[in-house]
């Protein structure tokens, strides 16, 4: 069997840590603090986007491809006897784009409220997971585009 097919989170996890989604969350995060309703400077923006997306990644690193595994395990067998769906169909990549979405902004919001003191309502987290999907989105394409050799 093929990675790639048994475990997604795996294969984008490599590609969300490659430069140019890194390169391109790190700039879109950083219109979004500086313009988003957090109130932020352009110095502060970047402080808080460089901290919160080093932290993203760290735990990232770990915390998705677990993520993704588990999902193997509890809803997606569960999502894949219902429907009579395959192992490796399309719903799984979905989810992988979801949970990645989820767990990164849920860490970045984490340092935010509680490292840098700044309030989160359910707009400003809603706001961070549009800026995490474009980051993931570009590493979940890369995979179309060029997908991995195995």
């Amino acid at each position: 069997m093929f990675a790639d097919m048994v475990w997604p989170a795996l294969i984008l996890e490599q590609r969300i840590v490659s430069v140019i989604p890194i390169t391109a969350g790190l700039a879109v995060e950083w219109l979004v603090l500086r313009f988003g309703g957090f109130g932020l400077s352009w110095r502060k923006a970047a402080i808080v986007d460089v901290v919160m997306n080093a932290a993203s990644t760290l735990a990232g690193i770990v915390v998705i491809p677990a993520l993704g595994l588990l999902w193997e395990f509890v809803p997606g067998l569960v999502l894949h006897k219902f429907l009579n769906l395959g192992t490796f169909n399309p719903s799984t990549w979905a989810a992988t784009f979801v949970m990645a979405v989820l767990a990164t902004t849920a860490i970045e919001a984490a340092v935010v409220r509680w490292g840098f003191k700044i309030s989160l309502d359910k707009r400003r987290f809603l706001i961070l997971c549009l800026a995490n999907g474009v980051s993931v989105g570009i590493a979940c394409a890369s995979l179309w585009v060029r997908p991995p050799k195995l």
